[in-house]
Parts: C-alpha cells; structure tokens; sequence
C-alpha cells in the first residue's frame, strides 16, 4: 500500500525528529522560532499564522464542506511529541471548489485553536493537500468524556511502534453533524508556511481521562501560542 504526497508538500510538512532545532513552550508566550533558524522567520513575520482565538467570528455563512473518509489501513509514524498516522490514497474533503486528498492525522495536546479562550485537552489535525499543494486542514478537538474508538485504536498500537500498520475507521472520530470554522492560516510548527486553509470543527467530540492521558504521555506540552486574527476573514457556520 503507497502512502504518497507531493514533493513540494513533503518538504513543507517534514521536520523529522532526528532534525528538528525547534521545540514548543509553554503554548502561552511566543516561541520566538525564527531565533533558533533564521529559515523559521514567517513564524515571527508572518501576519498569517495559526492558531488563532475562533471565538470573535467576523462573518456567518453556511460552509459547504464535504468529507469521503471511511475504514483504511494507516501507518503509525512516532518521534519527539508526535503521533501521527499516514493514509493511502482515496479519502478526502472538498471545500470552497478545492478537491483535498487527505495525507495524515497527527496529534497535539491541548488543542491549537481555542475558543473565546478556552482551549481543550487534545486535537486532531487532519492533513489534506490539493494536487497542485495547496494545503487544507481540518481540526476536530476532543474534550473529556466517553471514550473514543478510533482513538482507542491509535492508543492500542502505539507499542507496535513507527511504521505499524492501523486499521482505523477515521469515520469515528468526526461529529456526526460536522460543522466548521474557516480562515485563511499556516502551519503551526516550523517553517509556519502560510496559505493553509483551515476548517476547525464547532462541534467537541469526546475522549476518556485515560485516552486523553496516554496521548499526552507522548505529546506534552504541543501547542503553540495564539496569534493575532489581524485583517483576515473568520467564518464561523451559521447556526
């Protein structure tokens, strides 16, 4: 089975853990990364980066987004704070007339994006890209509750280690009525890469105490700071 992306989106999303000069803090002050790797400037410069606050919208639409996920085989990739599974081909999203391939999922404990402040204890990010590379995300945060079986799939396979093979039905991961936040943002790790359309799910899925804690185990601290909205547009669903 072939797990393949693009060149150009492989060099934007690889930082491998052998390589990796930059690390996460405290997810509250900046990170400053452009001081550890002059190749990390947008990060500093950027005036669109991610994550943001998605609690001050500033304009409502109905967002059409369609997603085709579904049972697969991933390979399961570890490394410093990451968990992270890659997919065939075959499964995606389509979102303002872009058809995105979906690449991979990986983790970050608590979530990225936040809500009028409030931040929650574990995100997916699941990686998509056009053919041509643009780039688009779609982030479903987990609070704690009942357990979730697709992550309870990902948990049991960690101690197989990088390059096992997971069946995981994605499917059990995504709200049953998705709806989402979209903005124009980044990559929210070195380099920062900017034109990253991001969908962040309204709706909060669940995950046990025990999930939530095998996860960051690995994870820590893996979320980086706010930064500022600015000029952009954020659509939040209408209701």
């Amino acid at each position: 089975m072939k797990y393949i992306a693009s060149f150009a989106v492989a060099a934007c999303l690889a930082t491998t853990a052998s390589a990796q000069d930059w690390k996460f803090g405290d997810g509250a002050a900046p990170e400053r990364w452009s001081l550890q790797n002059s190749n990390y400037a947008l990060c500093d410069a950027g005036l669109n980066q991610s994550p943001i606050d998605l609690g001050a919208p500033n304009a409502v639409a109905d967002i059409e987004l369609e997603t085709s996920y579904g049972e697969t085989e991933a390979k399961l990739s570890l490394g410093n704070q990451k968990i992270q599974l890659d997919f065939p081909a075959g499964m995606g999203m389509v979102s303002g007339g872009l058809d995105f391939s979906l690449l991979q999922v990986h983790f970050h404990t608590p979530s990225e994006h936040a809500i009028n402040g409030e931040r929650f204890p574990l995100v997916g990010h699941f990686v998509h890209a056009t053919e041509d590379g643009k780039l688009g995300v779609l982030g479903i945060m987990f609070k704690e509750g009942e357990a979730n079986t697709g992550l309870a799939t990902i948990i049991d396979a960690l101690d197989s280690g990088s390059g096992a093979e997971v069946n995981l039905d994605i499917e059990t991961m995504i709200p049953d009525n998705l709806s989402v936040y979209r903005y124009m943002g980044s990559l929210t790790t070195p380099p920062c890469s900017e034109g990253v359309n991001w969908h962040v799910s309204k709706d909060i899925v669940t995950a046990s105490a025990d999930q939530i804690a095998a996860l960051s185990k690995i994870l820590g601290s893996s979320a980086r700071s706010i930064q500022p909205l600015g000029n952009r547009l954020l659509v939040a669903p209408a209701e």
